[in-house]
């Protein structure tokens, strides 16, 4: 049995989350039905992490298990025939050997954006969220240090996490914004080791309150010591969040021949 590994991106608007869930088009569902076609058996797509309903992802990576007489390299090409517009096959290649791609995956990076306007703008819409107030740039910027590195991020979960330990390591976090037409789009880009249930979504949410002044480095000096989460501002709706990547150790898509 090979082991072949995906990056696959998608537009979430239509997807239940990338994790099969009974009677739901998820991502982890089209793509298994793309692939047993391929493979002529039915087969298992496991992913580096999941992404709730209405999440995007540029970079998502995932490994499947099976038997194609199709070169690693050209599984792209055959899955992408099949695959809706909304779900794509970016790159694929043989796993390296022992890869399982949530195990191996060492780094993540997020971006969350939200914009400030008038009014609703619809090329923005899909992919963002527009705030009533605009912030304040040079806050949330200076805010960004307040949580790098690592830091028990309890009270930056949602209810329903699974997770056995909230503990996680920030590496890089950043704002920027860009005005046009009329509006300012706001990027909060974020990695790290890893993130929970819906901390990227909080994380957005409060250093927006930051920008606005409705939180300060007390707040959330506050809220990391204690792990409550009314300490901060709301989450951040799914649509403005995507999975821009995840790294590991070795190249997973180096050229070569097929």
């Amino acid at each position: 049995m090979a082991r072949y590994v995906l990056l696959v991106s998608y537009d979430g608007t239509h997807f239940a989350g990338s994790q099969r869930q009974p009677g739901l088009r998820t991502v982890q569902s089209v793509l298994e039905e793309a692939a047993e076609k391929v493979f002529s058996a039915p087969v298992k797509a496991v992913f580096s992490g999941r992404t709730d309903a209405g999440v995007h992802a540029a970079g998502q990576v995932c490994h499947i298990d099976g038997e194609t007489p199709v070169p690693p390299k050209r599984l792209r090409e055959a899955l992408n025939r099949l695959l809706p517009d909304d779900l794509k096959v970016r790159e694929s290649a043989a796993a390296p050997a022992g890869f399982d791609c949530t195990r191996s995956a060492k780094r993540k990076t997020y971006c969350y954006r939200f914009y400030s306007a008038p009014c609703p703008l619809p090329l923005w819409e899909r992919y963002a969220v527009r705030v009533e107030e605009a912030p304040d740039l040079a806050r949330m910027q200076a805010a960004c240090g307040w949580f790098l590195g690592e830091h028990d991020f309890a009270a930056f979960r949602a209810a329903g996490s699974s997770a056995k330990t909230t503990v996680r390591t920030i590496y890089a976090l950043s704002v920027r914004a860009e005005s046009q037409n009329e509006g300012t789009m706001y990027e909060v880009r974020v990695s790290g080791n890893g993130f929970l249930y819906n901390m990227v979504r909080i994380l957005a949410g409060e250093l927006y309150a930051v920008g606005i002044r409705r939180a300060g480095e007390a707040d959330v000096a506050a809220a990391l010591r204690t792990g409550e989460r009314s300490l901060l501002y709301k989450t951040m709706p799914a649509k403005g969040l995507t999975l821009e990547d995840t790294e590991y150790d070795i190249p997973l898509f180096a050229a070569g021949t097929d």
